[in-house]
């Protein structure tokens, strides 16, 4: 423990570098081309110049092709600082992610600008602060205070910043693991710091599934006046939406205590239709369902009695055309089997937690998606963790500067334990 104790104060010590490192990747705009913007190429070369004069062992680089993006690539970096025994099968992996969300509504950024840094009692603002700039700079800064000490972790330390998290990982881990399957071994240790809670204590090994659908009915538009002669996309897709939430609710009905809800959800989120008139009766109307749900159903069951409750409801008309009923999927990730409470990841986590904080962590599973659940397919455990006050994707992001130094002295204490 003496050991540690020079190792916290030299995380202590780098406080100051961490927040201008965040400053500096909060400056940059890593926003996806899906919303148009760039994606990830100016933030990654400025870490690479950061950390160029760093003593890591190896600093790789691996560009997804984009043409949508700046100079056509969306780049992922690994950053490897060797253990007592860098040959040895297992290493431990930090995963960050350099891309952020849209800032959405100006007008509710109210302390600062997205993309201009405030520090601010105990709190550096921006976009990307915390979703994912804190885990950025804490795992950089856990590790070149070992560099500073002269300190070998345990294990090879495997510090990954990736692209394109935030819209499915197709150009970023996903994309690693379809091209590049050689620097993933099964014996790897890996911790995601993308979710948690405001005290640290939660440590996430499972996640639901998640189904995001779009459903569109098509009718016939006519005046308001005479709806006989017309039919009513937007009544049809109230009653199917209907149908849809009670049938899924009463069917897939099972409750898993590991998570948060216990349940499956399945919530409508978004409608529309192109009336713009109160006098016209819609011809089409469109609704979306966000669905979560747990790991023991199958997202192709769900989606099978979507379309047969939607045949069943199309019978109740005599026109042999319409309603039209259309599906799209427009996000799908089926949950891989959870990461095992007792493995070694999850146990060496929370012993860092009992150790360095007092706290005792509560082990679960979350309804969002991270991308835990590609290691998870590959049968590698991981675990999702950090302290954050969950202020991703709202406006007035933070990080909390307090969070982000304890943070990087427990995935020290990981590295060196």
């Amino acid at each position: 423990m003496e050991r540690f104790e020079n190792v916290y104060g030299e995380v202590e010590n780098l406080k100051g570098a961490m927040l201008e490192t965040l400053a500096e990747m909060i400056k940059i705009p890593a926003i996806s081309p899906n919303y148009g913007y760039e994606g990830e190429y100016d933030k990654a070369e400025k870490l690479l110049e950061i950390i160029k004069d760093w003593p890591f062992d190896k600093i790789e680089r691996y560009d997804a092709p984009d043409e949508r993006a700046k100079n056509g690539v969306r780049p992922n970096i690994l950053a490897y600082y060797y253990g007592k025994d860098h040959d040895e099968s297992s290493r431990l992996w930090v995963l960050s992610h350099l891309d952020v969300v849209p800032p959405g509504d100006l007008e509710k950024w109210t302390i600062t600008d997205p993309f201009t840094p405030l520090i601010k009692d105990d709190k550096i603002y921006g976009r990307g602060s915390e979703d994912n700039g804190q885990s950025i700079v804490s795992s950089l800064y856990a590790v070149k205070a070992l560099m500073n000490l002269g300190l070998r972790p345990k294990k090879t330390v495997v510090l990954a910043f990736v692209s394109d998290e935030e819209t499915g990982s197709e150009k970023g881990l996903k994309w690693l693991m379809e091209n590049h399957s050689e620097l993933f071994r099964k014996d790897d240790l890996v911790i995601v710091p993308d979710g948690g809670n405001v005290d640290g204590s939660f440590i996430e090994v499972a996640e639901k599934s998640i189904l995001w659908l779009r459903i569109k009915v098509v009718g016939k538009q006519v005046h308001a006046s005479m709806p006989q002669k017309g039919m009513n996309a937007h009544r049809i897709a109230l009653n199917l939406a209907y149908k849809l939430d009670k049938a899924f609710h009463e069917k897939y009905n099972a409750k898993d205590e590991l998570f948060e809800p216990a349940i499956s959800t399945f919530e409508p989120t978004m409608a529309s239709n192109p009336a713009d008139s109160p006098n016209i009766v819609p011809g089409e109307h469109t609704f979306i369902f966000d669905c979560r749900v747990l790991p023991n159903y199958k997202i192709d069951d769900i989606l099978a009695d979507a379309h047969n409750i939607a045949e069943e409801l199309k019978k109740e008309f005599q026109d042999e055309n319409l309603p039209e009923i259309h599906f799209e999927v427009l996000q799908r990730l089926d949950a891989p089997i959870p990461t095992d409470p007792n493995s070694k990841i999850v146990q060496s986590l929370k012993e860092a937690l009992i150790n360095l904080r007092g706290t005792n962590p509560k082990i679960g599973g979350i309804g969002g998606g991270t991308f835990a659940a590609h290691f998870r397919k590959l049968g590698i455990p991981a675990v999702v963790w950090a302290t954050l006050d969950e202020m991703a994707h709202q406006p007035n992001e933070y990080a909390k500067i307090s969070n982000i130094v304890e943070d990087a002295k427990t995935i020290a204490y990981l590295a060196i334990n």
